[in-house]
């Protein structure tokens, strides 16, 4: 058994590590607060986004357009395409920091274990320096890395991510371009998702929404484009991957310090279970050496006797 010295420091330091995990729980319920604030106002524009490109595309699936899918779902004929249709860009978003409970390894999960990628056709961008650690640990190609964009996003900043990425595409470095994120569905529940971003899937809905929609698209009005179809996809498209990026950053910085702060509750509460724990021990210690001390004094005064 531990003797109460032992016990007493233990406890003192599993204190001390409890005062921690308060502090840190308190500072991500406040950026949490803000976080969800920020997320919940540029939601409704990342979904009316994400749907309003995707439902202009469904009418407009005979332009040819280098963004559009049937430029990438054919065979290739030189070996630029050749390589484009090989070759995927992944966005990982994940923190800089840990102690986020699965946050970060749950959104890294997806990538690692898709099960119809290989590991050598994938180029990552990660965003933020947990998910550069895991991906160089695992062998995977990061192509870049960029810290300080997920501590505080701004549109400039998903701008430029795309602007890369947009032109990787065009020049035929890259097929497909996908966006690996944790979305935001309130304090408890965060969900890791995966968004095909480019080629875009013109017709590309499910079932059930097609079937929801089939009486809609009937009477649907003819897109029709101002100057042309390939100019308007030109400005639109860009918008849309930007806005895709963007979106994502806020609803990741939302759900990792909701992560955070979950995880240090828990910390906490555990500490918690620990120190009464060790209190238990050290007062059982305590007791059995004062009783080991009241039996040594009979002992002796009855030898004197």
């Amino acid at each position: 058994m531990a003797s109460m010295r032992d016990i007493k420091r233990r406890k003192s330091s599993i204190q001390g590590t409890q005062q921690i995990t308060k502090a840190m729980k308190l500072v991500s319920t406040v950026k949490l607060q803000r976080a969800r604030a920020s997320a919940e106002r540029s939601k409704d524009y990342f979904n009316c986004m994400y749907e309003t490109v995707n439902s202009i595309l469904e009418r407009v699936g005979h332009v040819e357009h280098k963004y559009l899918a049937s430029n990438t779902s054919g065979e290739s004929t030189g070996s630029g395409n050749s390589e484009r249709n090989r070759k995927k860009a992944v966005i990982v978003i994940t923190s800089n920091r840990g102690l986020a409970g699965g946050y970060n390894s749950n959104v890294i999960k997806l990538v690692t274990r898709h099960p119809e990628w290989k590991k050598e056709e994938l180029e990552v961008y990660c965003l933020g320096n947990k998910g550069r650690e895991a991906f160089t640990r695992y062998g995977y190609e990061v192509k870049d890395c960029n810290s300080d964009i997920v501590e505080s996003p701004v549109y400039v900043d998903a701008m430029a991510l795309s602007e890369k990425l947009l032109k990787s595409f065009a020049d035929g470095e890259i097929g497909e371009i996908y966006l690996a994120y944790t979305a935001f569905k309130n304090t408890v529940s965060h969900i890791p998702t995966l968004l095909r971003l480019l080629p875009v899937e013109a017709g590309g809905a499910d079932e059930e929404t097609a079937g929801e929609n089939a009486g809609a698209k009937e009477t649907a009005a003819v897109m029709n484009f101002e100057p042309e179809d390939t100019e308007a996809l030109d400005m639109l498209i860009p918008k849309y991957v930007t806005s895709l990026i963007y979106g994502a950053l806020r609803e990741s910085i939302a759900s990792e310090n909701g992560a955070r702060m979950q995880a240090m509750d828990s910390a906490t509460s555990n500490a918690e279970e620990m120190i009464s724990d060790l209190t238990l021990k050290y007062n059982r210690a305590r007791q059995g050496s004062i009783t080991q001390e009241l039996t040594e004094i009979i002992a002796g005064a009855e030898a004197l006797g």
